[in-house]
């Protein structure tokens, strides 16, 4: 008996400490299982639903495609509720000595119940709820993208500064190959756009304006990157400017079938998958990013303020203090709060919002197609979300690198 409650004790205490350590890839794992559950009810949810009378509530039955997309926003609208449950209660949390940091940390049976417990009880809402939750989304989805870019920007900055920092010949070669590889692969890539986007015989002059607008940003990054005046470098404008090559496809590949300038409307559905598939996986690969980032000593994800450790300037003490002021110390140190590594409010967000961006990226930004039901992540909603993303995208890379010289009495990160 009592060696068995030792193997108990022990253990908690080593599932304390790996969750501990591994809270933050927990959360992703929880977000992907939310997604993964979304793309299954998607599938097979809509027979089901069907039959709910507070959802099939109408005169006339929806199309299958309706019932796809209610299902997956419902999961989504549970998921978000569960981050930004949590994100509302981590407000303020300074020092781990907060009992909401065990909150944060541990209780992993509890968190699962309660996230499906919220993810059935979305099943049980009227649609309007769910209709409102949807156009709240288009605007968290925005939300979502600029944090998206900020961290692409933080992890090209992040990876420049690694290489520069070994101050060796081989690693400045490397940058210059990488980021002349990734220039030759945004020009390659806007050329293919021009051949799909812009068919022979047509006006498309709005596609013809995105694309040249996605190679004068490059452009732009390069110059205005290699300024002597401004302190960059060209491997974060290379990758910035392949990145908004990439959206523009996205956002050009999202146009309607029937729009006589997608030249890829005879594979539209193996490109919205292809694209839908893609989006997933960044913004899985986003949220894990933050997870880890989050735990380095970088400005992102920045805890709140906490209290300064050690004694006041005007306190003086005895160059060799004695064995009893020793052990004082020693003892003080151990009551003494540490602060958090991160900001767990903001970590919460990111998922939540999260959340709203993949409801988003499987039922098509909310819009529906006429003549196909599996046909997803297509419409001019999606078009336009996404070229905007690549022109804030380009905003924003261009203020990091111009704003020490306009504003030179702020220090920058």
């Amino acid at each position: 008996m009592w060696a068995a409650t030792c193997c108990c004790g022990a253990c908690t205490s080593i599932a304390g400490g790996i969750s501990k350590r591994s809270a933050r890839l927990a959360y992703c794992g929880l977000f992907a299982l939310s997604l993964i559950l979304a793309w299954i009810l998607r599938e097979v949810a809509a027979p089901l639903l069907k039959k709910i009378p507070w959802i099939n509530n109408f005169t006339n039955t929806p199309s299958t495609e309706w019932f796809q997309t209610d299902a997956v926003l419902r999961v989504s609208l549970g998921t978000f509720l569960f981050f930004a449950i949590f994100s509302l209660i981590m407000i303020g949390i300074k020092t781990q000595n907060d009992v909401r940091d065990g909150w944060h940390h541990g209780g992993w049976i509890v968190k699962m119940i309660c996230w499906f417990v919220l993810v059935v009880l979305m099943f049980f809402l009227p649609n309007l709820v769910i209709s409102v939750y949807a156009t709240l989304s288009i605007f968290g989805s925005g939300f979502f993208l600029l944090i998206q870019v900020i961290m692409l920007l933080d992890f090209t900055h992040t990876w420049n500064d690694a290489w520069v920092a070994k101050d060796e010949q081989f690693w400045y070669i490397a940058l210059l190959v990488v980021s002349l590889v990734c220039y030759i692969a945004t020009f390659a890539f806007s050329g293919l756009l021009f051949y799909w986007f812009n068919p022979s015989g047509n006006d498309c002059s709005l596609n013809i304006f995105f694309i040249v607008m996605a190679l004068i940003l490059a452009f732009a990054f390069a110059v205005i990157a290699l300024h002597p005046k401004v302190n960059g470098s060209l491997l974060p404008a290379s990758i910035i400017s392949i990145y908004c090559a990439y959206v523009c496809y996205t956002g050009l590949s999202s146009e309607p079938r029937d729009y006589k300038c997608n030249g890829l409307h005879k594979h539209t559905k193996a490109v919205s998958t292809s694209t839908l598939i893609i989006g997933l996986l960044t913004t899985v690969l986003s949220v894990v990013y933050s997870a880890v980032r989050a735990g380095s000593s970088t400005t992102f994800l920045s805890p709140p303020s906490s209290p300064r450790r050690g004694t006041s300037q005007g306190s003086k003490k005895p160059l060799l203090p004695s064995k009893d002021e020793e052990e004082g110390q020693k003892e003080e140190k151990k009551d003494e709060a540490q602060p958090v590594a991160y900001s767990y409010t903001f970590f919460h967000l990111i998922f939540a919002l999260a959340s709203m961006y993949s409801a988003m990226l499987l039922t098509g930004w909310t819009s529906s197609t006429a003549d196909s039901e599996k046909l997803i992540d297509v419409g001019w909603p999606s078009v336009w979300v996404r070229i905007c993303t690549a022109w804030v995208t380009a905003g924003l890379y261009i203020w990091s690198l111009i704003a020490p010289l306009i504003l030179p009495d702020r220090e920058f990160a």
